[in-house]
Parts: C-alpha cells; sequence; structure tokens
C-alpha cells in the first residue's frame, strides 16, 4: 500500500503540471499502461508543438511522482545529450495508437539509461517513491476539480473516476503497508480503515471485509485469478482452514492490471454463498491471513484481528 508520503514536491511541479496538462481531458486514465493524457504531450512532442525539453522534464516528474512506473533500468557509462530520433519516432507513433505502452517505455529506459532522463529519488528497500509532504494530495485534488471543467458528460465521468483512483491509491500507498508478489506489490492499510472493517453480527456470523491496492511494476499486463469460490487464488487462512469468499470485484474471474497502473480490489468473508464457498469462522485463539497465491507470486497478510 510505507509511512511517510510519496515524494518531495518541489516548486517546479506548477510549471511542470502546467505543461503536462494542456487539453487534459482525463488525469490518470487506469485503462492503459501509462496516463492516456500523457499520449497527448508525446503527440505534441513528434510534431513539434511543445520542445524536447518540456516532453523530458514532464516525463521525468511522471516517473518521479509515480505516475509512470519504469521497471529498475541502469545507468550506463556512455551518457548522451539528446534524444535518438528513433525514441521521438516512437513517441508519436505510441500517440496515435501504432506501437504498444510497452515499446514506449523501452524507449523511456533508453533514455534513463544514457542519462538524458534522471530519476534519482529516495526509495525504501520495496523500490517504491517515499513522500515527504501533503501537496501530493493537494495536487490530485486540484485534477479532480479540473474535471469539473470538462462538458461533455462521459469524458467528465471517465476524468472524475480516475483522479478519484489516483487519490484513494495514493493515500493506501502512503498509510499501508506493502507485500511483494512478483511483478505486483499489494497494499493493505489494516483494519477500521475505508474499505476494512470485522464486526460479529447480532446472529453470531463472523463478517471480514478486504480492500487492497494492487500496483504493477512490470511491462507486461499481469492478471488477478478468480474465478469462483472453489477456484480461487485469494482466501483467508486461520492454520487450520481456508475461508473463501462470500463476495468479491472480479469480473469473469480476473482482474487485469495494465502496466504501471494500479487496481483495487474487495473481498467479503461471511456466510456461505455455495458453488465451492465455506461460512467464515472466528476463533480468537488462531491468527486469521489473507493469502495471494498467484503463480507469479504468493503472500500471507497478517489481519490482526481482535
Amino acid at each position: 500500500m510505507i509511512t511517510d508520503k510519496n515524494l518531495i514536491m518541489k516548486t517546479t511541479i506548477a510549471l511542470i503540471t502546467a505543461i503536462l496538462l494542456v487539453g487534459l481531458i482525463t488525469s490518470f486514465a487506469s485503462a492503459e499502461g501509462v496516463p492516456a493524457w500523457v499520449k497527448n504531450n508525446a503527440g505534441w512532442w513528434a510534431d513539434g508543438t511543445i520542445s524536447e525539453s518540456e516532453f523530458i522534464q514532464g516525463i521525468q516528474f511522471l516517473i518521479k511522482d509515480g505516475i509512470i512506473v519504469i521497471p529498475p533500468t541502469d545507468v550506463s557509462a556512455e551518457k548522451s545529450q539528446s534524444v535518438p530520433d528513433w525514441v521521438k519516432n516512437n513517441a508519436g507513433w505510441w500517440a496515435d495508437g501504432t506501437i504498444t505502452d510497452k515499446e514506449f517505455i523501452n524507449g523511456i529506459q533508453h533514455l534513463i539509461k544514457t542519462g538524458v532522463i534522471s530519476v534519482s529519488t529516495e526509495v525504501k528497500s520495496d523500490s517504491l517513491p517515499v513522500a515527504s509532504d501533503d501537496s501530493k494530495i493537494a495536487a490530485l485534488e486540484a485534477e479532480l476539480e479540473k474535471c469539473a471543467e470538462i462538458n461533455q458528460a462521459y469524458p467528465r465521468l471517465n476524468c472524475e473516476r480516475a483522479a478519484k483512483h489516483a487519490i484513494e491509491a495514493y493515500t493506501i500507498i502512503t498509510n499501508g503497508q506493502s507485500y511483494n508478489a512478483g511483478p505486483l506489490i499489494y497494499y493493505w492499510t489494516g483494519l477500521d480503515t475505508e474499505g476494512n472493517s470485522f464486526e460479529i453480527t447480532e446472529s453470531g456470523q463472523a463478517i471480514l471485509a478486504i480492500r487492497i491496492l494492487a500496483v504493477n511494476t512490470s511491462t507486461d499486463n499481469v492478471s488477478m485469478m478468480c474465478t469462483g469460490p472453489a477456484i480461487c487464488n485469494y482466501d483467508v487462512w486461520n492454520g487450520d482452514k481456508a475461508f473463501k469468499y462470500s463476495g468479491m470485484d472480479f469480473t469473469n474471474g480476473q482482474i487485469v492490471v495494465k502496466p504501471g497502473t494500479s487496481e483495487i480490489f474487495n473481498m467479503l468473508f461471511g456466510p456461505n454463498i455455495g458453488y465451492g464457498g465455506t461460512t467464515f469462522e472466528y476463533d480468537s485463539s488462531k491468527e486469521y491471513f489473507f493469502r495471494i497465491s498467484e503463480p507469479y507470486g504468493k503472500v500471507s497478510i497478517p489481519l490482526e484481528l481482535p
């Protein structure tokens, strides 16, 4: 989901943001591996509307701020002072959909490797950015407010949905604990935080609600799989018994997390809904864990139920 905040927000952010947000339609597009509005800037750079330095400044800010996630990249001893033509061509082709997010990111990695883009940041052991203050939330909330300026209903709703997701994802990362599982990093903020709860009903039924953020740090699509209670890579374990969900957000059995993006999902454990489900049972003498058992990684998140 790290107890400090995300990245030091310098005074140049206002200038860089102004450059990047010209013609903004959506602030953060979770449907793409890279925010969709960045494609506008890539296209403008490719056709000469904005300068190379403006584009590089913008990409550098997005990487440092965690909006674009680039896999670890070693910096070469051979430095470059300019952007190769093929990288600029890639930007234009990516903007018009000719090449994929992954191919575009490969070009950005080349700029990092040759020192054209500098992404040195303060990081924790899990390689995620560490914040220093609350200015990021203010910036994200400002982007949400900008959505109201969009006249068309569908683009405005998309903008608001993406901006709200960015705010919630940042909050979860800032306040939660991270758990690595291969290409995904899962974050959980603990009980008694938004979307998470545990209670015993008047009838004696234990109800556990869990809200998790998954961040894809790779350059490939990653699927989280749960096709039904009987076949699901996510459950609750108390050392003796695995409990299957009573409700969840998975659509058609999976949630696809695209490169550099995040997804939030909810799971409810309670009464048995059938089809391989189980009734959630609580025993105060046992420790409970939310288990993730994907082919690409396994994690057990301690729930610390009372």
